[in-house]
């Protein structure tokens, strides 16, 4: 799949093998690490993207909230277990930090996005790079740096590699927002409502942005393919 196709949490799992109940699942079936985001207002986590769509700042988890328990917003986000074992924010901020050391290649990471109830957007493939701790005037947390990398086979690979030479980027959530409401939620060429892509109407190599809502638009994936097919 493509960065910015449309999808459905169903689809999710079934492209992943496996049922995503959490936002941080790291090293899915040994392979490439998954994560759930939401820029939307009201999402619990603070979340950000950053240098024109280059670069993602995910923000760790808290501690589940459980009955009797302290409020999660009110505790510093675990690193590990009550076990002693990893949490998934130990697990992404070991991979982040084993990089930084110089001793491995950067983690794959793909990421989803949550636009709306329902609709899910495939952000693509990233490498995690750097996570440190920082306080957010109440309790500290954990930050997690990607940068979106280009779905190219070479790129894709689950063995360690150099970090990114030619990075890719990817839609602010509230361009995507406005394409959909403007567009209406289908393919602006048949008006097809379903295997929906975020299209660059001018393409980055191209010099097209992907900042503006009047760069993208929504095709299917027929038209999708059809337009890039005849991209010279």
């Amino acid at each position: 799949m493509q960065r910015d196709n449309i999808i459905s949490y169903f689809d999710m799992c079934q492209t992943e093998g496996t049922s995503l109940q959490k936002g941080m699942n790291f090293r899915v079936r040994g392979k490439h690490s998954v994560i759930l985001m939401s820029l939307r207002r009201g999402a619990p986590y603070r979340d950000r993207v950053e240098n024109e769509g280059r670069i993602l700042i995910y923000e760790g988890h808290d501690v589940p909230r459980s009955k009797g328990g302290p409020d999660p917003k009110a505790v510093d986000q675990p690193e590990f277990n009550s076990s002693g074992s990893l949490t998934e924010n130990g697990k992404f901020h070991r991979a982040a930090q084993g990089y930084k050391a110089g001793k491995k290649g950067p983690d794959l990471v793909r990421v989803y996005e949550k636009l709306k109830d329902g609709i899910w957007s495939d952000s693509g493939y990233f490498h995690l790079i750097d996570s440190w701790r920082e306080h957010d005037g109440k309790r500290n947390v954990f930050l997690f740096r990607l940068a979106a990398i280009e779905n190219s086979e070479n790129e894709l690979s689950e063995d360690p590699v150099p970090y990114e030479r030619s990075p890719g980027r990817i839609i602010p959530s509230h361009v995507k927002l406005a394409v959909w409401k403007r567009d209406g939620g289908k393919c602006v060429e048949c008006g097809e409502s379903t295997e929906l892509h975020f299209d660059h109407i001018l393409p980055f190599s191209k010099g097209g942005t992907s900042l503006k809502a009047d760069n993208v638009q929504l095709l299917c994936a027929r038209h999708n393919l059809q337009k890039s097919a005849n991209i010279k």
